[in-house]
């Protein structure tokens, strides 16, 4: 018995072999994130820079500082979420997670009834199954540097925004009638409080386009099939 069969499938495909190079662009992109959003001076003089852009559009004169953090929240919420949508192939991630799932829960149905025979073959493609799995992670990895590039820079301008540009940093929510935007609950609470505002936003527009990319595949497919009928007819 070769181990080649194994390890590359009954096709004979070799196994699936991360990118390397991606996942360097991706340390050095959160290396310079971190090294800039923890550095006062690269953060306020880049923070400085994008501001001349976002200002006059977003600041409001500091007026109204939650206006600004939601609204830009969702410039940021809606380039990110958007850029992936177009990169990111939802139809066969969704594909790849059922077929995951309905391995997982066929390897533990063999194991439970101690099904030797079926357990070597759900082993011998489990390597292809984990193959899919990370393939598909990792083009959702590849597109971070992307919009780092964008968000850092707008973070950077919202924390000099908070920290230099307003006078008074005093907000209230419900549980807190005089919380403070300089303050920190483990994260500062600036931050704590435009995740609060734009992660809903988020996860709704990443639903709709989702149910998007099915209806367009479903409406593909059913279309597909009209003209294969149309044919068999004539």
């Amino acid at each position: 018995m070769g181990s080649s069969g194994t390890a590359g499938g009954k096709g004979g495909k070799p196994p699936y072999k991360p990118d390397m190079g991606n996942q360097l662009v991706l340390l050095l992109a959160f290396m310079v994130a971190i090294f800039v959003l923890f550095d006062p001076n690269i953060r306020r003089t880049l923070g400085t820079y994008v501001g001349y852009g976002l200002e006059p559009i977003v600041g409001f004169g500091g007026d109204m500082p939650i206006v600004t953090l939601l609204l830009t929240g969702l410039i940021m919420t809606f380039f990110s979420i958007t850029v992936r949508h177009f990169f990111i192939d939802w139809v066969g991630q969704a594909r790849n997670q059922r077929i995951s799932a309905a391995f997982s829960k066929e390897l533990r149905e063999a194991r439970t009834s101690n099904n030797t025979f079926k357990l070597k073959k759900l082993m011998e493609l489990q390597p292809q199954i984990m193959a899919q799995t990370m393939k598909s992670t990792q083009s959702q990895f590849k597109l971070m540097p992307v919009t780092m590039i964008v968000i850092i820079p707008i973070f950077a301008w919202l924390a000099n925004f908070v920290y230099i540009g307003l006078g008074s940093t005093v907000f209230s929510v419900p549980w807190e009638f005089n919380a403070d935007m300089k303050g920190s609950n483990l994260l500062p609470n600036w931050v704590l409080l435009y995740s609060l505002m734009t992660l809903p936003f988020g996860q709704v527009l990443q639903r709709l386009l989702k149910q998007f990319s099915f209806s367009k595949k479903l409406r593909a497919l059913e279309a597909g099939e009209g003209g294969k009928g149309a044919g068999k007819a004539l």
